[in-house]
């Protein structure tokens, strides 16, 4: 029976870590243990953390600000398990999860792995229609816990799995902000090591609860994959431009309806059909008119932000 070590950075956000560890306690599977790496927060958490000192074998440490690759680094430094595993603090975990995670390493070998995330039913119409744009296979999200995704199967930091050894020879997190989480995945894989998608072992990621909340973070996405790129040159591909496409091609709305009328209600038309697509795909799936319209609006701020950071980091940061 493996150990596995549970890594949850975290910063500020003590509500989300007591409803996290709270889903932790109802795994099926029982061995393993959790480190909650506080990152120099002022809300700290430690009171929530004693709640569950007697249901769960968990530890908690505090330093100093550094970001979240770094405080992941800190805890793959404690930690005593065969495998690490990287939790976001929004994340909630089903209960078969570990057992999931066991039944396959039983019969696959991976030396890193990840799953898929989803909405749960408790989430608001806004994180339902956030997770929809996220994992919908209209927006760059869809390559996100995909069983037919493009390539080598990438590891997120939100569920992601890593063994020991990996750690131990590929190393930690180089960079602790700005596609930290991709960098890492690529090193892993560029160093010889093997990855896998375990389809059953998902999570119900929050994300963001606004607009303004998921434009940031998106803005951020777009800027982390050119900051990647410096990495790793190849691995800014042809697909990942889509965003920006979208949103020059959006933006110059008006300059195609100048040049020719025809052409301007080709493009509007164009857009209306991708919101449209957007509406009936989520429709489908969520089974609720608001969360379909929500999704319009979350799958176009999906594309839009990650367009313009995306393009501002490439042609405007000094970084």
């Amino acid at each position: 029976m493996r150990l596995y070590s549970v890594i949850i950075p975290i910063y500020n956000r003590p509500n989300e870590i007591d409803e996290l560890l709270d889903s932790l306690i109802k795994q099926t599977y029982p061995n393993f243990e959790v480190l909650v790496i506080e990152d120099g927060s002022s809300e700290r958490c430690e009171n929530i953390i004693s709640k569950y000192e007697n249901k769960l074998n968990v530890q908690y440490f505090f330093k100093e600000n550094s970001g979240q690759g770094f405080s992941r680094n800190f805890g793959f430094e404690k930690a005593k398990g065969d495998y690490f595993i990287v939790f976001d603090s929004d994340c909630l975990i089903p209960d078969h999860y570990f057992q999931s995670v066991e039944d396959f390493l039983n019969v696959n070998a991976a030396d890193a792995f990840g799953g898929p995330d989803k909405a749960h039913d408790s989430f608001t119409p806004m994180q339902k229609a956030i997770s929809y744009s996220m994992t919908s296979v209209f927006t760059t999200g869809g390559i996100r816990g995909n069983k037919k995704h493009y390539g080598k199967f990438h590891p997120r930091s939100f569920n992601m799995g890593i063994s020991q050894e990996v750690y131990e020879k590929a190393g930690g997190y180089k960079i602790t902000r700005m596609g930290e989480d991709l960098e890492f995945s690529m090193r892993i894989i560029k160093s010889g090591f093997k990855t896998a998608l375990i389809p059953e072992a998902y999570v119900y990621h929050k994300r963001r609860t606004s607009l303004a909340q998921f434009y940031k973070q998106l803005h951020f996405f777009g800027r982390a994959r050119i900051n990647v790129g410096r990495f790793y040159k190849e691995e800014v591909k042809l697909f990942h431009w889509f965003p920006a496409l979208f949103t020059i091609g959006f933006l110059s709305l008006p300059f195609w309806s100048l040049i020719h009328p025809v052409l301007g209600i080709a493009t509007i038309c164009a857009y209306l059909l991708f919101f449209f697509l957007n509406f009936m795909s989520s429709l489908i799936r969520n089974k609720s008119i608001w969360v379909a319209l929500l999704s319009m609006a979350t799958s176009f701020t999906q594309l839009f932000a990650y367009g313009i950071g995306f393009l501002t980091e490439k042609f405007v940061s000094k970084t």
